[in-house]
């Protein structure tokens, strides 16, 4: 049986953690909690019920939330199509503007465009140089049919963190909506609903050691009269969003966010200490340049580029499960949109690599990664002869 490779790619996805699992597994079978939480009558029901709501507390309880204002999705994309089409459907007239920007996960930009089909003017802003959109940038665009702002929390190639409650007063001061894509950052950066101006939040279980398949929408009560479900048949979710509650997998999207809290500090100073290893050991490649900035980051994730001649990733795939891209990106093999926002050309581009490290990353895996690493970057000359155009 082959070895399999050193896995920095946590933020695709996350192995779910072996508590969720069990967690899951409790909810499945006749002999457990496997009822519907909509049948209320009976006592399946009820226990099922009582999953569902203590997970929605769950949630809530990460994030600062009250437990009434989250709503149970698919995941993230369907969090922000949620939250882009049901507040533009929702209005009374046609049209209006939207702002959101370049480096966007492709769950807001593909909405976007869907948007803009239907008549929504969309200004995509540039990030800084650092990867960051800036509440300056966010109030310059502002117009006055501007109805919402979408931007996201953590960028999910750089791992730069934008200034949430500095944005959000600027769009709670003129009076739009302001969606914040969470995918990234649940479990990564302290996160407060209470204070935060924002009307709506977008999470995802399987970034944060949960299963695939099931997210949330934070509902503010500023967006609550202002959202038009997508998926009907039912009324579930306040009417919101419609279809038999997955027990299973809510129940483990709680029990994940539980432990991001249990541990968020020792997990976040581990990764940090882990990161600044990776980067201690790799600083002595020729050209090597660490995407975004510097410092307004979470220390998970790192877009790395590497200098002309100075890397060879056919090398080193075997060995390291990594992404060239964001998962969004992958299936299209084309040079990431974010990287391309930042000034880079598709060359330059495709000589990037993201590593994200999480949970059960070791000191081992980070020694061993570094030195294929340098050894991928040692043997590149006569690859990029051959392979580049």
């Amino acid at each position: 049986m082959n070895k399999r490779p050193l896995y920095f790619d946590y933020a695709a996805t996350t192995p779910v953690d072996e508590r969720v699992i069990q967690v899951m597994v409790d909810c499945l079978g006749f002999s457990g909690n496997f009822g519907n939480p909509a049948s209320s009558s009976h006592a399946y029901g009820q226990q099922a019920r009582r999953s569902v709501e203590q997970a929605r507390q769950q949630v809530a309880d990460l994030v600062g939330a009250q437990a009434q204002q989250i709503v149970w999705t698919s995941g993230a994309t369907e969090s922000n199509n949620l939250a882009l089409k049901g507040v533009a459907q929702a209005r009374a007239q046609s049209g209006g503007h939207i702002i959101t920007s370049q480096i966007e996960h492709k769950a807001i930009l593909d909405t976007a465009r869907q948007l803009q089909d239907a008549g929504v003017a969309v200004t995509y802003l540039l990030p800084d140089a650092e990867g960051l959109i800036t509440a300056q940038a966010v109030s310059e665009a502002l117009r006055e049919d501007t109805f919402m702002v979408s931007l996201m929390l953590v960028n999910n190639e750089l791992g730069t963190v934008n200034d949430i409650p500095a944005i959000g007063q600027r769009v709670r001061e003129h009076g739009a909506l302001f969606h914040v894509d969470a995918a990234q950052g649940a479990g990564k950066v302290a996160i407060d609903l209470a204070q935060w101006p924002v009307d709506l939040m977008s999470f995802s279980a399987h970034k944060i050691y949960g299963p695939k398949g099931i997210g949330a929408l934070y509902v503010g009560p500023r967006a609550q009269q202002r959202l038009q479900a997508q998926i009907h048949g039912g009324g579930h979710e306040g009417g919101l969003r419609s279809g038999t509650l997955a027990t299973h997998q809510i129940a483990a999207m709680g029990a994940a966010f539980v432990l991001a809290a249990e541990h968020f500090a020792e997990e976040a100073a581990t990764i940090a200490r882990l990161r600044e290893r990776l980067l201690e050991q790799l600083s002595g490649i020729n050209g090597l340049r660490l995407n975004g900035s510097p410092t307004q980051r979470i220390p998970h994730t790192l877009s790395l580029t590497f200098s002309e001649g100075e890397f060879n990733s056919q090398a080193l795939s075997a060995s390291i499960a990594f992404s060239a891209t964001s998962a969004c990106n992958s299936a299209s093999n084309a040079p990431s949109h974010v990287l391309l926002a930042l000034g880079l050309d598709a060359r330059t581009a495709g000589r990037t690599i993201r590593l994200s490290l999480g949970r059960f990353t070791t000191e081992q895996d980070i020694d061993q990664a570094a030195q294929l690493i340098k050894a991928a970057a040692a043997s590149a000359p006569a690859f990029w002869a051959t392979a580049q155009p």
